[in-house]
């Protein structure tokens, strides 16, 4: 019975076999897998598919598993150049004194030329801003004018200038003659409006009410 035993024991079993092969082939399946994980992922198709932050760098071998294969296979990203034009500097984008001095209670909206700054305000507290601007060149002919006028007129997004013929995107009027606050380049002076980003001077659209006053100093 002992032998009997031994032998019952020691009988490979039918289902031994492929179960041994099927484990082997998982087995090979993953190598192969983490292989061509570690190849994708030090790839530098995948490493320029992922943005990086300002400031920060990407090491070999650090960047994540791709999304997706198109992340893998397709055309190398291109980061957009920088820019050579940067807005001009004028201080801080704190007021001042002589701000809060120049631009009364009562006005809506106001505009420090020296500074190239403007902000809006509601009972003598600022509201949103201050805000980099860009005004017409002082001294010269199309100098934004100084002083107290009303918003008399407001434009969407398509507003063109009759007289020179340009884009004035969210034009708000304040003067007889034209000069409004709209969306404009801050690097390049202009023909006496005031220049602002194009979403300040949405949001310059939407706030300042036909009426409000606007202050120019």
């Amino acid at each position: 019975m002992g032998t009997q035993g031994n032998d019952r024991v020691r009988k490979p079993t039918v289902w031994g076999w492929p179960a041994a092969l099927v484990t082997a082939g998982v087995a090979s399946t993953a190598l192969v897998t983490i292989a061509a994980y570690v190849t994708i992922t030090d790839s530098a198709d995948v490493r320029a598919a992922i943005p990086s932050r300002p400031g920060a760098t990407q090491t070999p071998g650090s960047a994540r598993k791709a999304p997706n294969l198109a992340a893998v296979t397709g055309p190398r990203l291109r980061l957009p150049s920088k820019s050579t034009a940067t807005p001009p500097v004028h201080g801080s984008l704190a007021l001042t004194a002589r701000d809060y001095s120049m631009c009364p209670p009562a006005a809506a909206a106001c505009a420090d030329l020296s500074r190239h700054l403007t902000w809006l305000q509601s009972d003598g507290k600022v509201t949103f801003g201050p805000v980099r601007m860009e005004p017409g060149p002082p001294g010269s002919a199309n100098a934004t004018p100084r002083g107290t006028f009303t918003v008399i007129w407001k434009g969407g997004p398509n507003v063109i200038s009759n007289t020179y013929n340009e884009p004035m995107p969210w034009a708000v009027q304040f003067t007889s003659d034209g000069i409004a606050f709209h969306a404009g380049s801050l690097t390049v002076p202009s023909h006496g409006c005031v220049h602002l980003t194009m979403a300040n001077a949405h949001h310059y659209n939407e706030h300042l009410a036909i009426g409000a006053e606007v202050v120019v100093f």
